[in-house]
C-alpha cells in the first residue's frame, strides 16, 4: 500500500456534496469541484464526493443516507448560485422549500417544509469567519451569506444538519459557487469565476475545517 493510500485509509471522512446540472446548464461547478477533490486528504480529512440530484426530497434523502452510511467527521455541501460575483458561505438553512423554478423532475414547491416537524432553522456549524479570512488572504473573492435560500441547496443543508442533530460536534455547512467561466458564453452579463479558483477555495475551506477540529 503506497503512502497516499495509507493516508486516505487513516483519515476521517468529509462528505463533499455537489449537484448535477440544472435549468438547462451542461455542467454544474459544484459537482466539478467535488469530483476534482474526491480522494484528496486535506487537513486530515479524506474527501468523499457525493453527487446530488436537483430534485426536492430526493436530494435531502441522499445526503442523509450518506451521513448514516459513512458517519463522516464533517459535511460540506456545494451548490451553484448563478449571478453571484463571489463565493458565498451560508449561515442558515431554513425549514422551507419554496421556489418559482421547477426542479429536474419538473416539480414545483411552495410553502412546504423540508422536514415535517423539524425546527424552523439550523445554523451552519463551520468556522465561517476563519474560512472567509483564509480566502481573502489567498485573494479569492468570498463573503458571508445569511441564508441558503429556499431551493434545493437549502434543503440539502437543512437535511444534513437535521441528520446530524444528535452529533453536535460534527462540522456541517454549505458554500455557494458562482458560474464557472465556461458557462459565461450562456450568461454574458453575469459574473463568473475560473473553476481552478473555486477548487482552491473549497480546498482552503476544508483545510480550515480540519484545523479547527484538531484545535
Amino acid at each position: 500500500m503506497n503512502a497516499a493510500r495509507t493516508a486516505r485509509s487513516a483519515a476521517r471522512v468529509i462528505l463533499l456534496g455537489g449537484f448535477e446540472p440544472f435549468h438547462g446548464e451542461r455542467r454544474n461547478p459544484s459537482l466539478d469541484v467535488a469530483r476534482a477533490l474526491d480522494g484528496e486528504v486535506i487537513g486530515g480529512l479524506a474527501v468523499h464526493a457525493l453527487q446530488l440530484p436537483v430534485v426536492y426530497g430526493r436530494a435531502g434523502r441522499r445526503v442523509a443516507s450518506a451521513i448514516a452510511r459513512f458517519q463522516p467527521a464533517a459535511v460540506l455541501g456545494l451548490g451553484q448560485a448563478g449571478g453571484r460575483p463571489v463565493i458565498t458561505l451560508e449561515r442558515i438553512a431554513i425549514n422551507l422549500a419554496d421556489a418559482p423554478r421547477r426542479d429536474n423532475s419538473g416539480a414545483l414547491a411552495a410553502d412546504k417544509p423540508v422536514i415535517r416537524g423539524g425546527p424552523d432553522a439550523y445554523f451552519a456549524r463551520l468556522p465561517l469567519r476563519a474560512i472567509e479570512r483564509a480566502l481573502a488572504h489567498r485573494r479569492i473573492p468570498a463573503a458571508l451569506s445569511l441564508s441558503a435560500g429556499s431551493f434545493i441547496c437549502n434543503s440539502v443543508m437543512y437535511a444534513a444538519l437535521h441528520q446530524l442533530r444528535r452529533r453536535p460536534a460534527v462540522p456541517c455547512g454549505f458554500i455557494h459557487l458562482p458560474y464557472d467561466t465556461r458557462q459565461a458564453l450562456r450568461h454574458l452579463r453575469e459574473p463568473s469565476m475560473p473553476l481552478e479558483m473555486m477548487i482552491e477555495a473549497v480546498r482552503t475551506a476544508i483545510e480550515i475545517i480540519g484545523a479547527h477540529q484538531k484545535g
